[in-house]
């Protein structure tokens, strides 16, 4: 797969920012973190966007950084949970570079989240059950699914590396 660009989809603690990191390094690429660009934009972190201004109000940042992104090549983008949920981002990210799905178990992400609400969308275990079944049919529509269950950054590093040289 040739590209200049790869987009990291997936659900929230999924290591979506770790993964990019590791692999722009690897590919000797830049990384940009979408929710970091919203949070030095708005000078709050996302869980202070969210309780303050709303769940939509972040949302439509989040759109206007994407869009923003949109230009820049050899990047590794790690996306927010939701990014690519809308189907304005999923279009807008499949048609700008590849999709990867990085594709974690609940079970594995919930032993991720930490209890201290730095996450807004995953402090009712409920709702975040449900959250994460409806996205998989959209995280679903990346280029590429990528199972992260309990593997090592540097081994899913390798496999996108792989699928890039194939």
């Amino acid at each position: 797969m040739r590209t200049e660009k790869i987009y990291l989809v997936g659900f929230m603690a999924a290591g979506k920012s770790s993964l990019a990191r590791e692999l722009a390094e690897r590919l000797k690429w830049q990384v940009e973190d979408i929710d970091d660009l919203i949070e030095a934009r708005e000078h709050m972190t996302v869980s202070e966007i969210f309780s303050q201004r709303g769940e939509s109000y972040f949302r439509r940042i989040e759109r206007a950084v994407l869009t923003e992104i949109l230009p820049l090549t050899h990047t590794v983008i790690a996306t927010g949970g939701g990014t690519f949920v809308d189907p304005g981002n999923q279009v807008a990210i499949n048609s700008n570079g590849a999709s990867i799905w990085v594709d974690v178990p609940l079970a594995q992400i919930i032993s991720r989240l930490s209890p201290d609400k730095q996450r807004p969308l995953a402090s009712n275990r409920t709702q975040l059950e449900q959250l994460y079944t409806l996205r998989q049919s959209a995280y679903a529509q990346a280029n590429l699914r990528l199972d992260g269950a309990g593997a090592p950054v540097g081994e899913l590093v390798d496999r996108v590396v792989d699928w890039l040289g194939s």
